[in-house]
């Protein structure tokens, strides 16, 4: 370890990395594969009001985590926002939670990358790639904050060169310059549609449609290494929610024009990585006439998969750093190399990433599947931490006798943006487990397997809460100082 800036990150992240960051954790196989089982579910017309709202309710929160992002950028972000304006104990669960979200979420795409190489490969041994994929995330990560960001820039632009190939291949064949047929209006008119399964199939997709934006925020822990924060984080904040605009609401749109919502392959989409045969961008791209469509949608699959691991390692190891800067981990997670990375905060990172993919090995994975349920809410609990965190830090901001025009970047629409943000996360949450309470019989299993992130997060607050007896930090003594919260 270096002596000099032993503790000290380095701000190696440039503009297109921090674009790319932005863009790469909005899009992946819930684009991709899961898209099918939303449109099926909720027919075009309710598909595209869900993922329109949750796009709305992404936007607030983007430029919530802007404000705060740019005017302390920090690799902490909301946990650190938490700390200093609302409760350190509030701080110290969002932390870990968040830590321990994407160190699940690597486990995950190391079983995801094993089984889309068995598309190719399927007599291959999955635990040789997912050991493979494993080391090369890790690699990408211990050179340097850059090696991630370029890494992520080119996982990233393939994804976004696929879906604009996607969308134009899409609008020439529904004006029938391809394929010499227009269906027109039909499939948007054909059984329930445009909106299928009534109101509970939205509600339904907006879990689905959350689900798929998280990593939005990744840009507000990439902050604390970003090469000019005042002026890359606002320019890759402000264009997020024209990028979900245009890839998501546009890709809805095309789907639900040239296949009908009740077409059998959508119907059995479960949006595994393992339907990459139904996925609507393959059957779009069959219609058209491309060759290997399967193994082209294959090969971007597994760059998503890689993509979101890559970010998975990056966020939980710098919010890990983070937490031991304020005294909230042991302090051998602030030491860095003399590239600015935090080695054993990315070691601890990797090791529980493999060993939770090896829970998927043991029997039947339950354990395994646990640990998914248990990360699958953690996003959405970062959410409200950052709404939460956001209203309080403008309120602080101007008891304390600043003025709204020393901030570089301001959100628009406070205080609409962050309440707005809290009561659609609140209902997501409440939402995603009220399948189990809709058959003859409460299925109390599924309930537990929905709800299991809210006590774990509630054991972490609270016992912080009670160990430090922290309270409610009040607007004129919140601490707006550019940097880390102190360690207690």
């Amino acid at each position: 370890m270096s002596t000099q800036g032993q503790n000290e990150l380095q701000r190696g992240l440039k503009a297109r990395h921090m674009n790319m960051i932005a863009i790469g954790g909005a899009i992946g196989t819930g684009l991709f594969v899961a898209l099918g089982g939303s449109l099926s579910e909720a027919g075009p017309g309710g598909a595209l009001l869900a993922y329109g709202v949750i796009g709305i309710m992404v936007y607030f929160l983007m430029t919530s985590l802007g404000e705060m992002s740019t005017y302390m950028p920090v690799s902490g972000a909301f946990e650190t926002y938490a700390t200093k304006f609302v409760d350190p104990a509030l701080g110290f669960a969002l932390g870990w939670n968040y830590w321990y979200n994407w160190a699940i979420t690597v486990a995950a795409e190391l079983a995801a990358g094993a089984l889309v190489m068995k598309f190719w490969l399927p007599e291959s041994n999955s635990l040789i790639w997912s050991a493979l994929f494993l080391a090369l995330l890790f690699l990408l990560n211990y050179f340097s904050a850059k090696t991630y960001g370029e890494s992520e820039f080119w996982f990233a632009g393939i994804k976004v060169v696929t879906i604009v190939i996607f969308l134009i291949v899409g609008l020439l064949m529904i004006f029938g310059i391809i394929g010499g047929h227009s269906t027109g209006f039909a499939n948007w008119t054909v059984g329930d549609a445009p909106f299928a399964g009534g109101l509970m199939a939205i509600i339904n997709i907006f879990m689905i449609a959350g689900f798929s934006f998280q990593g939005t925020e990744l840009v507000g822990v990439a902050a604390g290494e970003s090469e000019d924060p005042e002026k890359n984080v606002p320019k890759a904040i402000r264009t997020v929610f024209w990028r979900i605009l245009i890839f998501y609401i546009g890709a809805i749109t095309i789907v639900g024009f040239i296949l009908p919502y009740n077409d059998p392959n959508l119907l059995s989409s479960s949006g595994e990585v393992t339907d990459i045969a139904i996925s609507p961008f393959t059957l779009i791209f069959e219609r058209a006439g491309i060759a290997a469509a399967a193994s082209i949608m294959n090969a971007v699959i597994l760059t998503s998969v890689l993509s979101c691991g890559n970010s998975g390692m990056y966020a939980s190891t710098r919010m890990l750093y983070a937490l031991a800067m304020e005294g909230k981990a042991p302090k051998i997670f602030r030491k860095v190399n003399k590239r600015g990375v935090p080695v054993p905060a990315l070691i601890l990172t990797a090791l529980v990433g493999a060993l939770c993919f090896l829970t998927s090995l043991a029997g039947s994975g339950t354990v395994y599947i646990w640990l998914v349920n248990a990360s699958g809410l953690a996003g959405f609990i970062a959410w409200l931490g950052i709404s939460i965190s956001h209203y309080k830090f403008r309120k602080a901001f101007l008891a304390q006798g600043h003025s709204l025009n020393e901030l570089k970047f301001k959100a628009k629409w406070y205080p609409f943006g962050p309440i707005f943000a809290t009561i659609l996360c609140v209902i997501v949450i409440i939402g995603q487990g009220m399948y189990a309470f809709s058959g003859d019989t409460i299925d109390w299993l599924g309930i537990i397997v929905a709800y299991i992130g809210i006590p774990l997060f509630l054991i972490l607050y609270l016992g912080y809460k009670f160990a430090k007896r922290t309270t409610l930090i009040k607007p004129e003594e919140a601490d707006l100082s550019k940097g880390f919260a102190k360690a207690d």
